[in-house]
């Protein structure tokens, strides 16, 4: 089991509250703009600010030819798929259930690990599934009847959760000899331009100037969301063991609720706060440091 440096602490420190909390600025968001095109236009600011990162750090753009293939594929499971399906769900879901269903992503992460990547896991990461899957559980059990007349943003954040944590899984076990500020700018240059051309397609009848509130969320998600948490998540997913960077993020669904609750009122139930002890118990189970490592 791993033991996390200050500065992974920190980093999933703040990547938890960025992320937990962008949960309702989505939900937010995508009442005042067409879905697609809030989520192009956050990652068409956010794209210069990562640029920017990497010429201040003297980190180099470039990529070898031969692994532009592999970088797609990364790409495409790591964000393509995820940032297309989560905000087209969103405004299906409330934004506290959302979350829930996209961080079922750790399960998907630890199951496609054991099944197809040869990951041992010891009994206590196993307990650490087991608590992650509970408190998801918990937290949809008052939602059943109303995510049953919804299936379609159920799939739709389900399909996501699989597909970001197979990425997870293959940027773990990359051999691209690349920063990991390199590999997370091309792919934010592919996942932009998909979104763009997707958004250009699908919703250019509903294009209209951004509202305060529409800028306010477009913001958040293109400096704090793009610019910053998308590279942190990646920088943890390189540096930790799978199932300790998938089920090291676990708080942030419960973060998405609570912010939820606040923010836009939705109603929560004792489930919701038994959860909140399973999320806690998931995060102990593999970052809480072994007595032979202490």
């Amino acid at each position: 089991m791993p033991t996390l440096s200050r500065q992974q602490l920190v980093i999933l420190c703040l990547l938890t509250l960025v992320w937990g909390l962008n949960w309702p600025v989505m939900k937010t968001g995508v009442q005042h703009f067409p879905p697609l095109s809030f989520r192009a236009l956050s990652m068409l600011i956010g794209l210069p600010l990562l640029a920017l990162g990497l010429l201040v750090l003297k980190v180099p753009f470039r990529l070898e030819r031969r692994y532009w293939g592999p970088l797609v594929v990364l790409g495409f499971f790591n964000m393509v798929m995820w940032h297309t399906l989560i905000i087209v769900a969103i405004p299906l879901l409330p934004s506290g259930r959302a979350a829930i269903l996209g961080y079922t992503m750790p399960i998907f992460s630890a199951a496609l690990g054991a099944l197809f990547f040869s990951d041992r896991l010891p009994p206590r990461a196993w307990l650490g599934v087991a608590a992650a899957a509970g408190g998801v559980l918990l937290l949809l059990w008052n939602e059943m009847d109303k995510l049953g007349g919804k299936p379609t943003g159920v799939a739709l954040m389900l399909l996501a959760a699989a597909s970001w944590a197979l990425g997870t899984q293959l940027l773990r076990r990359t051999r691209i000899p690349a920063p990991t500020l390199t590999l997370a700018f091309w792919m934010t240059v592919m996942t932009t331009g998909c979104l763009c051309l997707l958004a250009t397609l699908l919703e250019r009848p509903r294009w209209h100037a951004p509202d305060p509130i529409a800028w306010g969320t477009i913001l958040f998600n293109a400096v704090l969301v793009i610019g910053f948490a998308q590279v942190a998540w990646f920088f943890l997913v390189r540096t930790l063991p799978p199932l300790a960077s998938t089920l090291s993020v676990m708080l942030i669904p419960v973060l998405g609720v609570f912010s939820g609750a606040w923010w836009l009122g939705e109603i929560l139930h004792w489930q919701d706060w038994t959860a909140v002890a399973l999320m806690v118990l998931a995060i102990a189970s593999v970052l809480w440091p072994s007595r032979a490592r202490r």
